[in-house]
């Protein structure tokens, strides 16, 4: 890959990923918050402990007591007067269970003389569940699977997922009142609906029992006896006792991609911050773009950023290892081939794409060309959901470890 444009894309993650640090975000909400009583705390998520440190360090000794519930490597340390449980993600486990009911357990015993601060960022869905009687962790798990592949958003998974669960859909701000919740979110979710972030465990929800059974009909999902009775019931659609601010999301993602590109000397464009297909699409119309702006005939003159957030989805259909920023990718790759000063990359802010150890993937004009001679077959491995394995062939996937962050995903096409 031609050096300076892949030195220019390394130094665009780094920006991207270092503002979008929810510490100072957190902070700023509590500053502009009033605290009553007695305050405790509790954190799920992907950025989970990287919130609840900055509510520790701008609290302090006022915080009775606290709970982070986040994947595994997430934790970065002991934070004081507060317990730490990691769990599974994307698929949940038995220390998601445990997380859950440790939680209950903590807003069971609030009162009206106390103020619960709920800190919420993506991966909560996963990471924050405990059932409702008759269903098993099999039967989420199983649930989860089908909904992760069948093609369906993350507010339509959410949508359908919460169904079961006594503290997803506002229930979570039932059990905890009369207590006060202060909710501070890091939006992983388009247009930030509450309901849908981390399945809305302190949100009033907004799908009826008629938008999910429609969802379970559009993508054939099977469900037990005992499913199909709890998707009939009704959630809350009111919760009196919750105050929410959010506090980062995708925008402030693609607009760090934007003032890292203009110090770079490339003129930025952010097509989108509502980015929502299926992967490989958006890869080939990153392609169409570029080929566009080498002919002269694009949306804007070389040097330039095309930018775009959003969270595509992957229908899968093959066996392979990968994740959605990985395979728009590779699907851009056959379109750019060929073309010089040609660069495209596409990032999870929380440093996971997909149940891989890679936060993304990188193309250049070379990428086709690397894997034919090494006798790997473009075509194939696309089919087979395998970009992990062709872009790791290619030295085209990012690394940057859990990031403490979760503000959806961008994607980045340099020209020069």
């Amino acid at each position: 890959m031609a050096h300076t444009l892949r030195h220019d894309a390394e130094i665009m993650i780094e920006r991207i990923i270092s503002e979008n640090m929810p510490q100072r975000s957190v902070q700023q909400a509590l500053e502009g918050h009033t605290f009553h009583g007695n305050i405790y705390y509790i954190a799920i998520g992907k950025a989970a402990w990287t919130m609840a440190k900055a509510a520790s360090d701008f609290l302090g000794d006022s915080i009775v007591a606290g709970l982070v519930i986040t994947k595994y490597d997430h934790a970065q340390g002991e934070i004081p007067r507060t317990e730490i449980i990691e769990a599974g993600h994307p698929i949940s486990d038995q220390n998601t269970l445990l997380g859950a009911e440790k939680a209950i357990a903590l807003a069971e015993k609030l009162g009206e003389g106390d103020e619960l601060l709920f800190l919420v960022s993506g991966g909560g869905s996963a990471l924050f569940e405990a059932l409702k009687p008759g269903i098993t962790l099999d039967d989420l798990v199983a649930l989860n699977s089908q909904l992760l592949a069948c093609g369906a958003d993350i507010v339509e998974i959410n949508a359908v997922r919460k169904r079961f669960s006594r503290v997803k859909a506002g229930r979570f701000a039932e059990i905890a009142a009369p207590a006060r919740v202060f909710s501070v979110v890091l939006s992983d979710v388009l247009g930030d609906r509450l309901d849908s972030i981390a399945s809305g465990p302190v949100a009033p929800d907004r799908a009826t029992v008629e938008d999910v059974q429609k969802i379970v009909s559009t993508y054939d999902i099977k469900l037990t006896d005992i499913q199909k009775q709890y998707l009939l019931e009704e959630t809350p659609k009111a919760t009196p006792n919750v105050t929410t601010i959010i506090t980062g999301n995708v925008r402030s993602l693609c607009q760090s991609a934007a003032s890292a590109a203009i110090e770079l000397g490339y003129t930025p464009l952010i097509l989108t911050t509502t980015l929502h297909c299926e992967a490989r699409e958006a890869g080939r119309f990153f392609a169409s773009i570029a080929a566009e702006i080498q002919t002269g005939t694009g949306p804007v003159a070389k040097p330039c950023a095309i930018i775009a957030g959003g969270e595509t989805v992957v229908t899968l259909k093959g066996k392979g290892k990968g994740g959605r920023n990985q395979e728009l990718a590779l699907s851009a790759a056959k379109g750019i081939s060929g073309l010089d000063s040609t660069l495209l990359f596409s990032l999870g802010s929380d440093g996971t794409d997909g149940p891989t150890d890679a936060a993304g993937g990188l193309v250049d004009g070379q990428t086709l060309k690397t894997l034919r001679e090494q006798g790997l077959d473009f075509d194939k491995l696309l089919a087979d959901n395998d970009a992990y394995h062709a872009l790791e062939a290619t030295d085209g996937l990012i690394f940057t470890g859990p990031t403490g962050t979760n503000v959806n995903d961008v994607s980045v096409l340099l020209c020069r």
